[in-house]
């Protein structure tokens, strides 16, 4: 016998959590394993990339897939690090507005 119970149920497990799916992309199809869970994230961002690369395709006609596939690139990262950006100075906005409302509560005492 090569394995035990145990070891089956594991493997059985493990399985259960990965999904194979197929995105397509820009007019190809790519083929993944992903977390189960995970499935509906992977298809919306793959929807908004379809959206992105029409909006491009109806704008510029004369330029390839090549061209709508960059520009979406180049989109969806420069809203993602806006979007880090502001999350990042977050914290540090919301403790110099707390030290300012200490210090204007102790001035006014």
């Amino acid at each position: 016998m090569c394995c035990s119970i145990g070891s089956i149920v594991d493997r059985k497990v493990l399985m259960n959590e990965k999904l194979s799916i197929k995105l397509n992309i820009g007019g190809r199809t790519y083929p993944l394993t992903i977390d189960r869970d995970q499935e509906e994230k992977y298809r919306k961002i793959a929807k908004r990339i379809n959206e992105l690369i029409s909006e491009y395709s109806k704008r510029y006609t004369k330029l390839d897939s090549q061209d709508f596939m960059a520009m979406t690139t180049f989109q969806v990262v420069f809203e993602n690090t806006e979007k880090a950006d502001k999350e990042d100075e977050s914290p540090v906005l919301d403790e110099l507005k707390s030290m300012d409302e200490e210090l204007s509560d102790f001035l006014n005492e």
